[in-house]
């Protein structure tokens, strides 16, 4: 399948479905450029890769629905600095704007969220497949959902399912549009998507001695974290390894488990998958041993959280915070952690001079009118 792009002398060029050369690229610019609106998507590898990377971008223009395959060794410089030029426009931006700033350090300057628009209007099914039946009739196919992108060549039925994901978004973005402004709610969209940017912008670290603490860790003693926590960065290192999500290795719950078990003594062949190699058996024994080899001055604490016991006056105010909240949710016809968290609501009500610069202004408003 062929696109229409435009030459700079104005004249019609035709190139292929996959930009995946600086050829092509250059070729494809002047129609990027021409462009009054761009619509964006991404895919990536998660499923199948460990780390993950972008394997795709999808950009509707007025001129078509173009892939562009950054896995092909372009040149993508000249794509970046066309898209700080334009709003574009996403379905739930956030994933995609943290995976565009880890792998190519782009942060766009400004975007229309059209999941971020169809919640301000009070929708509760917000994805993208039934925002286009509501409001465009359009059915989207959902069949490569899991595909691996990072295979070439894409299937005919993966360039489909990659160009529908952003064909109608700026149809959709019209409508919602429309609605936000008839309601007077398009500021709120505006804020909302200036903080998503800013919030995607800023590279995230985990912490070192929380990441390793999976689901089911909190009921190990601390020995058995010490294994744990052996067992855990054993497992990071043969996933990059093989370039395979860390479960393919072994599930959190496995390794929970195979914590538990050496510290009381007993097998645990019955948790290993039916083939493991050799090799990778051994990485594992040694893991375990190193864990139970440290001392119990090395072994993790344990995490105690305890609630932080609020002031009689404070706990009214939370409360009263809670119910203008909630109101106002209930007149808007609004999910009320749209308007601030129960997290929000507790800092607020802890000290509101302190925490209202959290607030964007529209949620300020709305609780303090």
């Amino acid at each position: 399948m062929e696109v229409q792009g435009l030459k700079s002398d104005g004249n019609a060029v035709s190139f292929r479905t996959v930009i995946d050369s600086d050829a092509k690229l250059t070729e494809f610019l002047p129609a990027l450029q021409s462009a009054d609106w761009l619509a964006l998507d991404t895919e990536a590898d998660s499923l199948h890769a460990y780390p993950e990377k972008l394997c795709l971008i999808q950009l509707s223009t007025v001129h078509g629905d173009n892939l562009i395959d950054p896995l092909a060794g372009m040149d993508l410089q000249p794509l970046w600095l066309e898209f700080k030029k334009h709003q574009l426009i996403l379905h739930g931006a956030d994933y995609d704007l943290r995976l565009l700033r880890k792998n190519h350090g782009f942060v766009p300057n400004r975007i229309f969220d059209t999941m971020l628009a169809s919640r301000l209007m009070g929708e509760r099914e917000f994805g993208l497949g039934s925002l286009v039946k509501k409001h465009l009739g359009v059915v989207l196919e959902k069949g490569s959902q899991k595909a691996d992108w990072s295979k070439r060549p894409l299937t005919p039925r993966m360039e489909d399912y990659a160009r529908a994901d952003t064909r109608h978004l700026k149809s959709l973005s019209d409508i919602l549009r429309e609605l936000l402004q008839q309601k007077q709610r398009l500021a709120w969209l505006e804020q909302s998507c200036d903080r998503l940017i800013a919030e995607c912008a800023i590279p995230t670290s985990p912490e070192p001695d929380l990441v390793w603490r999976l689901k089911g860790s909190h009921k190990l003693a601390r020995g058995a974290l010490a294994v744990l926590r052996e067992l855990w960065r054993w497992r990071e290192q043969e996933a990059v390894a093989a370039n395979k999500p860390p479960y393919f290795v072994l599930s959190h719950e496995t390794l929970v488990d195979i914590s538990e078990a050496v510290t009381q003594h007993q097998p645990i062949d019955k948790f290993l998958p039916r083939y493991i190699s050799p090799r990778r058996k051994d990485g594992l024994s040694e893991a375990i041993q190193k864990g139970l080899a440290l001392s119990p001055e090395e072994h993790p604490e344990i995490l105690r959280f305890q609630s932080r016991r609020h002031t009689e006056a404070q706990r009214q105010r939370f409360a009263q915070l809670e119910q203008k909240r909630n109101n106002r949710a209930t007149e808007l016809d609004l999910d009320p952690t749209l308007i601030a968290s129960r997290a929000t609501l507790l800092a607020l009500a802890d000290d509101w001079d302190r925490h209202q610069g959290d607030l964007m202004d529209w949620q300020r408003e709305l609780l303090v009118s």
